[in-house]
């Protein structure tokens, strides 16, 4: 299942929660000394010799370095600094996107880059609610021949005494008072009309401009696009939407470890990342331009990164200090300017993001696949937003039904899913698993030290989950 566990500086984390007890323990020993060095944890396995991980500090840096410094000498992130950090380079740096004139069919997860305003009334003639007979007068009514049907052009008009069958959605004739629907109204051996409860004016009658009005704003600009916009679009005349166009995204996957079909075979393994990170970049409302897989070669990163013109490039792996983790030496080599190298967040702690050029970014993911989603939603979703235009959603918290063990100093992410009010932890949540996450409906943002039960905790909530779906690994 894993996609860069081999990956120098990503096997670490294996042994994240073999050793938080113990680390927890030494921090609590240390208590007042002062000292913040990382506690010693047990090795990871690795694929590569131990001599290319780097040293076991927190994010990678000298046994002795502080906590929360990089291999590359720079402090790592607080994970909701680094959130924030990345949302306000998409804001503050990122020129305002052209807006375009999008096809209905195109539009469903952009934002709306002007207010929508109503291009005809709504709706744009008196017309029926129900089924039934339109009825003009008090009863009983003389039934006329012909009926009414939706879609067809203005009937004829009624006069007091009148009634004729009509059906939802149709024209209103002129001289109407009201509809009579069908289960409250029959017929005598006459043919005449006669209601079974009383009729008032306007009966079961939509008049024309109920909903709105020619040129009344009904959406302002920024809504995101749902299904249900598109039809109040296409209903208030719309065939196009100016929009924010989605964001374009490179994705380079990376290392010579990797297969992209059949099972792991001679130290090789299956590239996980591939086939689902282009899916979940296009849920956060990206359109991703390309897929590449390239080996640990320098030079074919540096000129996949410098030829692409996305506006964001996702890497994988190779973000760690290891003889062939390219990613930071070549951001150095471009000139690249590091707005966050290293997030305090377990599993995903080496994750980047630079701006590699004017109005251009790159967002560094760990190789490990629940590292990668950790570094997709605390940086590139952020970035995505902010360039989209689109709204940040609104802050969700529930209680843990069950203790989630902490990190002594870094904010752990863990899938959940979400039953009876609170949040499920679940297991396989280690930094090269899947399964969990598969299962989720949520991350729980949880803090450095731990959760007992019933507490309150932040979720970043997935597009996709169920929350009935009745799988539950715990």
């Amino acid at each position: 299942m894993t996609a860069r566990s081999a990956r120098a500086g990503d096997s670490v984390e294996d042994a994240d929660d073999l050793y938080v007890e113990e680390a927890l323990a030494l921090v609590k020993e240390a208590g007042d000394s002062g000292s913040r060095h990382r506690a010693p944890r047990p090795s990871a396995p690795s694929h590569r010799p131990s001599g290319d991980r780097p040293p076991e500090s927190g994010t990678g840096g000298t046994g002795g370095a502080p906590e929360g410094h990089t291999p590359h000498g720079h402090r790592a992130t607080p994970w909701p600094e680094a959130r924030a950090r990345a949302a306000r380079a998409a804001r503050t740096r990122a020129p305002r996107p052209t807006p375009a004139a999008t096809p209905l069919d195109s539009a469903l997860g952009l934002a709306l880059a002007a207010p929508l305003t109503a291009l005809t009334d709504l709706p744009s003639f008196d017309s029926s609610a129900m089924d039934g007979w339109a009825v003009a007068g008090p009863g009983p009514w003389a039934v006329r021949g012909e009926g009414v049907l939706a879609g067809h052009a203005e009937p004829a008009p009624l006069t007091d005494g009148e009634a004729v069958r009509i059906a939802t959605g149709a024209r209103i004739p002129r001289g109407s008072s009201a509809v009579l629907r069908s289960e409250h109204g029959r017929t005598d051996d006459r043919g005449r009309l006669h209601g079974t409860r009383g009729v008032s004016p306007g009966q079961d009658i939509r008049p024309r401009g109920q909903e709105c009005r020619r040129g009344d704003h009904l959406l302002p600009a920024g809504t995101l696009v749902t299904p249900a916009v598109l039809g109040l679009a296409a209903a208030a005349g719309y065939d196009t939407l100016t929009a924010v166009p989605r964001p374009r995204v490179d994705v380079l996957v990376l290392g010579d470890e990797l297969l992209t079909e059949g099972l792991p075979h001679d130290g090789l393994i299956r590239d996980a990342l591939g086939p689902m990170l282009p899916p979940w970049l296009r849920a956060l409302g990206a359109e991703v331009t390309a897929v590449r897989r390239i080996g640990d070669d320098a030079e074919a990163l540096h000129q996949a990164i410098t030829t692409s013109g996305a506006d964001v490039v996702v890497t994988t792996g190779g973000t760690a200090s290891g003889p062939v983790d390219h990613v930071h030496p070549t951001l150095r080599r471009i000139g690249a300017e590091l707005l966050v190298d290293g997030v305090k967040v377990r599993p995903g702690h080496p994750m980047l993001l630079a701006r590699i050029a004017e109005h251009r970014y790159l967002v560094g993911l760990p190789g490990n696949p629940l590292a990668a989603v950790s570094g997709l939603l605390t940086l590139a979703e952020p970035l995505l937003r902010g360039l989209a235009a689109r709204p940040a959603p609104e802050p969700s918290a529930l209680p843990l039904r069950d203790a989630v063990q902490g990190h002594p100093y870094d904010t752990r992410l863990v899938p959940v899913v979400l039953r009876g009010g609170r949040a499920v932890p679940l297991h396989y949540n280690g930094p090269a698993m899947l399964r969990g996450i598969a299962a989720a409906d949520a991350l729980a943002v949880v803090p450095p030290g731990g959760a007992e039960p019933g507490h309150e905790t932040e979720l970043i909530e997935l597009p996709w989950a169920s929350r009935e779906s009745g799988v539950c690994f715990t």
